[in-house]
């Protein structure tokens, strides 16, 4: 006796659309929650990172005034050799050094109204004053 084999037709296995739909939007909210998180993060880190650089800068700024007598008149004279500055033995900073890790200018005046020479980072907005991420602060605080 011979048996006959019965094919029994086969529910194909997958995904629906709706269900690809929701995963989609289920991983959107995972994302925008995760990027907001991470997005707060930054401007945080790159406040510290100003804060270590305008302490690093002020310490160039002394390497500089006791190799020449007084501190730079300009940021730039940490970079490029003044004419005047004959005991100079730089360069003391990079040109890159000059700016803070949100690109702007860091504020220098000489002389200083709270010390030899005064050196602000003026945070987030780069501009005078300012609140949170856009505090000022000096090398003197």
């Amino acid at each position: 006796m011979r048996r006959l084999r019965v094919i029994t037709p086969r529910r194909q296995s997958g995904f629906t659309l709706l269900e690809m739909l929701a995963v989609i939007v289920l991983l959107g909210i995972v994302a925008t929650i995760v990027v907001r998180q991470v997005g707060g993060n930054v401007d945080k880190g790159k406040y510290g990172a100003g804060k270590a650089q305008l302490a690093s800068l002020g310490m160039k700024i002394d390497s500089y005034a006791l190799d020449v007598g007084a501190p730079p008149n300009s940021l730039q004279q940490l970079v490029d050799k003044p004419a005047n500055a004959s005991s100079w033995a730089g360069p003391y900073a990079k040109p890159s050094d000059l700016k803070d890790p949100f690109g702007h200018a860091f504020g220098y005046r000489y002389p200083g109204e709270h010390g030899a020479f005064d050196l602000i980072f003026y945070g987030q907005d780069g501009q005078p004053g300012g609140d949170g991420y856009s505090a000022d602060l000096g090398n003197w605080e």
